[in-house]
């Protein structure tokens, strides 16, 4: 699926771009509806089709940007006014993160707020609609005193993790006790012990911190070198085109989407952030993740490429100084 998406025109996924929208947003809909949609731990985020489980909201994180920079390029010169160009612009973002947050997946609708923000920053949204944005959100925080009783035991456990250890959530002392027995290098590949039983959530949500373990702080920092090494050589990629092109707005926000996960991911094993089910992309065990994350960096790479008129007038320059030699 990386391979077919890499070999999409960028044309093709601007062109694409509603229909995926619309598409997304009705299994969206469909993931809700008693019987259709599958409920695992308390949450109805999956539809199982033919014995393979699909996540609706992983193929928004596809979808939703995408079609957010195909809307940004069509309203570039309006973006300065409320209702020419922040609202037809946000109201797919305000259609999906709802329907995400009734799962309930608050850390998914938060993320997909996020890559939003990402594509109006690149798009040129002035400065002042952040400022307004801002000031909206902090009476909004008010809602988190409507959230349910077990994501506010999550915050006030993270709360309590740097005031009274002993009190911090079983989950988080658990990941903290697990990063620090590995010391600098680690116990060895395959040698962690807290994976087997005494970490919850091991193979997906922590899997960061048995990294810590078994490869120490060499192998954390190693990994995240490696994630800061991907973003540096795919913005560097994606600026041989303008930066007002939907080539490079789409693909920057793509690329940005899949850092930050991974950076909300170690924030979450480090406690850093309050704890919250959100994998470590390529490295935690999952089917509908790690298929949309290969894809978003298939689509990187597709946006990358220059199209065959851009190759043919490199061509003609490289030729140039040759024959004036």
């Amino acid at each position: 699926l990386a391979f077919a998406a890499a070999a999409v025109p960028a044309e093709r996924w601007q062109r694409w771009a509603p229909w995926l929208f619309w598409g997304t947003l009705l299994l969206l809909v469909a993931v809700l509806i008693p019987g259709v949609g599958t409920r695992v731990k308390g949450a109805q985020r999956w539809l199982r089709v033919a014995g393979t489980s699909v996540q609706p909201s992983e193929l928004a994180k596809i979808a939703l940007p995408l079609w957010t920079c195909a809307l940004i390029g069509l309203r570039r010169g309006q973006l300065a006014g409320w209702w020419s160009g922040t609202v037809p612009i946000l109201w797919p973002t305000l259609l999906v993160c709802p329907l995400v947050l009734v799962e309930p997946d608050l850390g998914t609708a938060v993320f997909l707020g996020v890559g939003t923000m990402v594509a109006v920053y690149l798009g040129g949204w002035p400065w002042t609609r952040f400022a307004w944005s801002l000031g909206l959100l902090i009476p909004a925080s008010s809602c988190l005193l409507l959230l349910k009783p077990y994501q506010q035991r999550r915050i006030i456990g993270f709360i309590e993790t740097w005031s009274d250890f002993d009190a911090a959530p079983y989950q988080i002392k658990q990941s903290l006790v697990t990063l620090g027995s590995g010391g600098w290098t680690g116990e060895g590949l395959g040698k962690g012990w807290q994976k087997l039983s005494f970490l919850p959530e091991a193979n997906t949500d922590f899997v960061f911190a048995v990294i810590g373990e078994e490869l120490g702080l060499v192998g954390t920092v190693g990994l995240v070198a490696v994630w800061c090494g991907l973003y540096v050589s795919g913005v560097r990629i994606l600026s041989a085109h303008d930066v007002r092109s939907y080539r490079f707005l789409a693909g920057v926000t793509l690329l940005t989407q899949l850092v930050v996960q991974a950076v909300l991911n170690v924030a979450v094993v480090t406690a850093m952030v309050p704890p919250k089910g959100i994998s470590h992309p390529l490295v935690s065990a999952g089917g509908s993740n790690l298929v949309v994350s290969l894809m978003m960096l298939g689509i990187v790479w597709g946006l990358s490429r220059p199209t065959p008129s851009e190759r043919a007038d490199r061509a003609e320059l490289s030729v140039e100084p040759r024959r004036a030699a």
